[in-house]
């Protein structure tokens, strides 16, 4: 049984240029990596993880040089693939999979599926025996995975998240899960 009670701070990356693994920053979100690093730099942090995806790693760069802490690359906290081929009503499929975990684009994941790999890797990083380890991934992961913790927070939450977006998870004892926004402060 893990040492409790154990924390985790989840980030959703900066503004990017676009959705493909490889879309970079665009000069605004390049400025909120910065303003990120600065953010956290009061932090007790101590191991960071990130998608594969490139504005996931470059997100965090920043904060990574200064604190002189490696980036270790977790696929599991990639995005969400909702589906092989563009969908005319994504935004349906995204809302809808709230409510049904098991719903699947063609080609795509399902909430379920996403929620299995991203805890996956969630558990394996609090289990590491990290004070404070931070993750960054994407919106739809993120709100999938608060989702997991309060039903609440659901589609609405989901539009509600920024780039970037910082949210604290803490577990004070088996099974009792809370978090808390940190950004937009």
């Amino acid at each position: 049984m893990p040492t409790l009670p154990r924390h985790l701070i989840l980030v959703r990356h900066c503004q990017a240029a676009g959705q493909e693994p490889e879309a970079v920053l665009t000069d605004e979100g390049l400025a909120q990596a910065e303003e990120l690093s600065r953010f956290l730099s009061d932090r007790e942090i101590d191991f960071l993880a990130a998608s594969g995806f490139r504005r996931a790693r470059q997100s965090l760069a920043p904060y990574a040089a200064k604190a002189a802490l490696p980036i270790h690359i977790d696929r599991r906290f990639n995005e969400r693939t909702l589906s092989a081929e563009p969908l005319e009503d994504w935004q349906a499929v995204v809302r809808d999979s709230f409510d049904d975990l098991d719903l699947r684009a063609p080609g795509g994941e399902s909430a379920r599926e996403v929620l299995h790999r991203a805890w996956a890797g969630l558990d394996e990083v609090l289990g590491g025996g990290h004070a404070l380890p931070l993750v960054v991934t994407h919106g739809n992961l993120m709100a999938l995975v608060l989702h997991s913790l309060d039903p609440a927070f659901g589609y609405e939450g989901w539009k509600s998240l920024t780039n970037p977006d910082v949210y604290l998870l803490r577990q004070e004892r088996p099974g009792a899960w809370s978090f808390e926004r940190l950004w937009p402060a």
